[in-house]
């Protein structure tokens, strides 16, 4: 790998280094994990787009407003000032946020078929919609989050790898093992059920 190339893959270098920095900081359930996350979804905006990954390019910037949520989320100052507790949600839940996903992403994926010239559109839209539920998940500190992160990244090393994104399939491999951490980690923090 020459300079040039290493200069042209510079966004999506340093989008990696605040995405793992990202994840790392949300096992320890640090606020500041926030920052780190809109920091590399402006990156990966741009990254993205160029890849021809359309709705992974929205997903982005839809992450950048969740990043703003989330922060908000995670102080969730309250009179007795405690942080926001892990919870867990029904088996309803899930099967509801499964089924709004694979519609959502089949539509989307229709969509950019016809009227886009998006690289593998159905598997993009896939992970899009699944990433979008899964970080209000995430915002909410429902410890699930982690198990749908897992399918997700999964897809998306395949996604990355066919447009040529290296370091990205390579962080999402990476966050394979991070999740089982932050699984285990949330899992020991007091849980509470939703309903």
């Amino acid at each position: 790998m020459n300079f040039n190339s290493l200069l042209l893959q510079l966004p999506e270098i340093t989008a990696v280094v605040f995405a793992f920095l990202y994840l790392a900081l949300a096992i320890k359930q640090n606020i500041v994990c926030w920052s780190a996350w809109i920091l590399s979804s402006c990156l990966y905006t741009y990254v993205m787009y160029s890849a021809g990954l359309y709705m992974e390019a929205l997903l982005q910037i839809f992450y950048v407003c969740m990043g703003i949520y989330g922060w908000h989320q995670w102080l969730n100052k309250n009179s007795t000032e405690q942080e926001l507790p892990v919870s867990t949600w029904e088996p309803v839940k899930h099967v509801s946020a499964v089924t709004l996903i694979f519609v959502l992403a089949y539509a989307s994926g229709l969509l950019l078929e016809k009227y886009t010239a998006a690289a593998l559109p159905f598997l993009d839209a896939l992970t899009t919609w699944g990433a979008i539920v899964t970080t209000y998940m995430v915002a909410n500190k429902v410890l699930e989050n982690w198990i749908y992160w897992f399918v997700i990244d999964s897809i998306s090393i395949y996604l990355f790898i066919s447009r040529e994104l290296y370091f990205t399939a390579l962080l999402f491999f990476v966050y394979l093992f991070m999740i089982v951490i932050g699984y285990r980690a949330w899992k020991q923090s007091r849980v509470v059920v939703n309903d």
